[in-house]
């Protein structure tokens, strides 16, 4: 057994790699400090192949999907597959996975891809029972979603309501999105055994929103309220306030353009393309900066998005992170320990690093957990809005300098 530790140093930031060599098996830890934003990435996992989706269960188990068709499982520190589906391909394949929020009891996990059959392409979402990372099909829940090469949708996820909502594209044929009678350019709503919940806007239906073409991110806030992103048809790439049995218009109206009965976006990248994909909220005091934010996974624009909303969904503010640092990014999830980003560099759209697709941890740069109670109390005073982010920043780098405030080692 050896330990390596090399320390590179640029003007940018101080990259360490420890590599720990015992028996073949190799283990590799990655940091990259920006003090600017007070927070470091980590490389949790890489050499994917185009990771898609990321949910962790309560005992500590990361699992994600691989577009190609893979599911796998992170556990202990070790990766591993442990399942392997015949999928479509295009911008299908493996999507989006979920975790049953009872799953600590059902251990029921679920998965959208997509499949080909005959001539056509096709997706489903299916039930899974997991025993001892070995998963066993349980039930189909949706079936005979149009799909295509392109405009998949794919995104899964349990709302605070305990409901699986799903997203689906408009399989490139835009008028199905404005059809309530096939699923395809909506934002889905069941219950976890496929039924259809009572209170769907429309009965009988398990669509809870029209009008789209392409939505594959989607989240709360911690008042319940639904945002989603959306790919736009060129540029005019969308962040939407979603509301029951509402029409967001697509492929009648674009960005700012207006019809009655239509509802536009909150916000839209005008005549530049984010490609946004998975999206997620952040609460927490860990990266006090960042409560309460809304956070977009881009592809080509291969930046993070964070938006600052106010109560009332007007945009207090927007800024581009870590933009063309790492590429592509797919998906982005809050997890137990920070803020999750899936890479997409390995999808043909990208240009690969060596060790692409990765899977990236955001935390605080600072021990904010470990520090006396007068330093937590500064982060209570941003989230509180009595100072700025810039203020709490410029606090915690003087306070580090003075050697009072560490840095996370975690």
């Amino acid at each position: 057994m050896y330990y390596l530790s090399i320390q590179v140093n640029s003007m940018k930031t101080t990259v360490t790699f420890s590599i720990l060599i015992i028996f073949g098996m190799t283990s590799m830890a990655f940091a990259e400090s920006y003090p600017d934003l007070g927070v470091k990435v980590e490389i949790v996992a890489e050499n994917l192949s185009i990771p898609w989706s990321i949910d962790f269960a309560p005992d500590g188990r990361i699992f994600f999907s691989e577009r190609t068709g893979t599911l796998n499982v992170i556990d202990n520190s070790i990766q591993k597959q442990i399942m392997s589906l015949n999928v479509g391909g295009g911008e299908g394949g493996m999507l989006g996975i979920a975790l049953d929020p009872d799953f600590e009891s059902n251990h029921y996990i679920y998965i959208y891809y997509t499949y080909n059959e005959f001539l056509s392409t096709k997706n489903k979402l299916v039930r899974f029972v997991e025993s001892n990372n070995v998963l066993t099909e349980d039930k189909i829940l949706l079936e005979n979603i149009p799909g295509a090469s392109y405009h998949d949708g794919g995104r899964i996820k349990f709302g605070p309501d305990g409901k699986l909502y799903v997203t689906t594209g408009d399989a490139g044929n835009p008028s199905l999105s404005q059809r309530l009678d096939s699923v395809s350019g909506k934002i889905l709503r069941i219950n976890s055994d496929g039924t259809i919940p009572d209170d769907n806007p429309w009965e009988n239906s398990p669509v809870y929103s029209i009008g789209h073409r392409n939505p594959q991110g989607i989240d709360w806030d911690e008042s319940g309220n639904l945002v989603a992103t959306e790919h736009g048809s060129s540029a005019h790439d969308e962040v939407n306030v979603i509301e029951p049995g509402k029409n967001y218009g697509w492929p009648d109206v674009i960005g700012d353009e207006t019809k009655d009965g239509l509802t536009n976006p909150i916000l839209h990248s005008g005549d530049d393309t984010w490609a946004p994909s998975g999206a997620a909220f952040y609460y927490g005091e860990e990266i006090p900066q960042w409560n309460g934010k809304y956070f977009v996974a881009s592809l080509r624009g291969q930046h993070l998005l964070v938006i600052d909303f106010d109560s009332d969904y007007n945009v207090i503010s927007q800024e581009k992170l870590f933009w063309g640092e790492f590429g592509r990014l797919r998906d982005v999830v809050q997890g137990p320990d920070g803020l999750y980003i899936l890479t997409s560099n390995q999808d043909g759209r990208g240009n690969p690093l060596p060790n692409d697709d990765r899977i990236l941890r955001v935390t605080s740069l600072y021990d904010i957990n470990n520090s006396p109670q007068w330093i937590k109390n500064i982060s209570k005073w941003l989230i509180d809005g009595l100072i700025s982010e810039e203020e709490l920043l410029d606090a915690f780098s003087y306070l580090n300098q003075k050697g009072i405030l560490l840095n996370n080692n975690s």
